[in-house]
């Protein structure tokens, strides 16, 4: 079993998994994660930015707006170019940020700690996409309500991510749908349904599939494509994993002893 960051503290300590545990454990677990404090700690100075520094009403609704637009976009582009990158394992520079961003994911989809993203990869992408254009159309106070809005849906984003990868079946039909999809793109074929929330752009795409019967599994669907003659050629991420795992998580170590 992967172990926790020996750097943490308290709850984190402990490795945890979506399958063993339940909505209150979860949620427990959600508002001690590093990660999303970070998220709604810089929210909530984002928001203090904007009372300090505030924009119109038209421009704010603009930005936070824009901001909401632009984010399944932006999620869609780095999930399916540079999170299912076959590039980024090739380089030495690259190769650990891969793993922890994505490929750790795969690996193990149930394991909450790799679940969050990272973030040093994280907090720039966020200011990249929404900070510049509410600073084109409100300045300050524009670019505060941007970032603050794209922070806060990350937050939800992860939320919803954590509850598609939770051992049970959400009651609200759409979260049960975005669930199914999630779970076929984790554990099927990781080449369609990148969307987390929301699938439009998917189905622009045509990288949506709705059942598993419309497309045959894929054989890298828990490696990405980091397949043990991949890492015999571009060894660096093997290196950090300790070789190259193969077959479902759950009953990988039974096929290993």
């Amino acid at each position: 079993m992967k172990t926790a960051d020996a750097n943490a503290s308290g709850f984190w300590k402990r490795s945890h998994h979506l399958d063993r545990m339940t909505f209150r454990e979860l949620v427990v677990a959600y508002f001690q994660y590093p990660a999303i404090i970070a998220y709604l700690t810089l929210a909530a100075v984002m928001i203090g930015v904007w009372v300090w520094q505030p924009a119109g009403l038209l421009a704010t609704t603009v930005a936070v707006a824009a901001s909401i637009l632009a984010y399944p976009l932006a999620w869609y582009l780095l999930h399916r170019y540079v999170l299912h990158s076959r590039w980024m394992f090739k380089s030495p520079l690259l190769a650990a940020t891969w793993k922890r961003i994505h490929y750790d994911h795969h690996q193990d989809p149930n394991h909450l700690e790799v679940l969050f993203g990272a973030l040093h990869t994280t907090l720039p992408t966020i200011a990249l996409v929404t900070a510049p254009f509410g600073y084109l159309v409100g300045g300050i106070g524009g670019a505060a309500a941007a970032m603050a809005t794209g922070l806060l849906t990350t937050c939800f984003y992860e939320f919803c991510h954590c509850i598609q990868h939770l051992s049970y079946k959400p009651k609200n039909k759409q979260l049960a749908l975005m669930k199914q999809r999630h779970m076929m793109h984790h554990f099927h074929d990781e080449d369609g349904n990148y969307g987390i929330t929301n699938f439009f752009w998917d189905r622009l795409f045509g990288t949506m599939y709705e059942r598993s019967g419309d497309r045959p599994k894929s054989p890298t669907v828990f490696n990405l494509g980091y397949t043990q003659e991949a890492a015999e050629r571009y060894p660096w991420v093997s290196r950090l994993s300790g070789g190259v795992a193969v077959g479902h998580p759950r009953y990988r170590d039974q096929q290993q002893d």
